[in-house]
């Protein structure tokens, strides 16, 4: 999930010349080709983009407190010290975000606020039982989020989609839980079955919680399957759906796991 070329700060409409936005904005079309400035104009627009980032701003706050909680878990100094690097790294991208809300004269907690629910509920049915648990569900949940982010930004102009390609880059969580995770299937293979199960549990789970936060938010579900996004169509929704899941099982061969 490394993506160096995305990680710049997002620019404002007082950022670099118009060549260098026509080249950032190649290939793309609508709102995707416009700068925040000139996309915020249309109100449903604005809003879809509040709560995608309140959304996304309250993802990256919960993954700093589980992994925080996880290093409690770990079973050597430098396993614990990894993890507190990551959660770290993950309240830094919390920052961005709130900070970018604040510039858009959105109240963060505000914008938070509707997704807490849904995502608490989420860490609350699939707690971990244990080191490796954590580590998969950390590695599935977040990937798939992610997946889920990037997806959408592709439909984002141009500032906000450069700010959540950069709070997407990967922490280093995923090479850790693989590397982890095989070593300790390697070790034990009975592991592996009861680990395959969790993860595909913790894929449903996040699915219809993602569900049900569009759901609840008009803004964000127009975004989804058009009029906001353009060409985001319920074909297209199916098509995006059907991208997360197959990469939800490349993720689990690298586990080595069955999905």
């Amino acid at each position: 999930m490394e993506t160096p070329d995305n990680a710049a700060e997002p620019t404002g409409p007082t950022g670099p010349a118009e060549s260098t936005e026509s080249t950032e904005n190649a290939g793309h079309t609508g709102i995707a080709a416009q700068d925040w400035a000139t996309a915020s104009a249309e109100p449903q627009y604005r809003a879809a983009v509040v709560d995608l980032l309140g959304a996304l701003a309250y993802g990256e706050l919960a993954a700093f407190e589980r992994l925080a909680e996880d290093a409690k878990l770990a079973p050597t100094l430098g396993d614990k010290a990894e993890l507190a690097k990551m959660a770290s790294a993950e309240f830094h991208h919390f920052e961005r975000l709130r900070d970018r809300l604040s510039a858009i004269d959105a109240e963060p907690t505000g914008a938070m606020e509707p997704f807490a629910q849904a995502l608490d509920d989420f860490h609350r049915q699939t707690a971990p039982s244990d080191w490796l648990e954590g580590l998969v569900k950390a590695y599935v949940g977040d990937s798939i989020a992610s997946d889920f982010y990037r997806e959408v930004a592709a439909r984002l102009d141009s500032d906000t989609r450069a700010l959540v390609l950069a709070v997407l880059d990967d922490t280093g969580h995923g090479n850790f839980a693989v590397e982890k995770v095989r070593a300790a299937i390697e070790a034990d293979p009975r592991v592996g079955g009861r680990l395959a199960l969790w993860a595909r549990r913790l894929m449903g789970e996040a699915l219809s919680q993602a569900q049900r936060v569009v759901a609840e938010r008009d803004a964000l579900s127009t975004m989804l399957v058009g009029g906001v996004a353009d060409g985001f169509d319920l074909a297209a929704v199916g098509e995006m759906f059907t991208r997360i899941t197959k990469a939800h099982t490349q993720r689990m061969a690298a586990l080595g796991l069955a999905a």
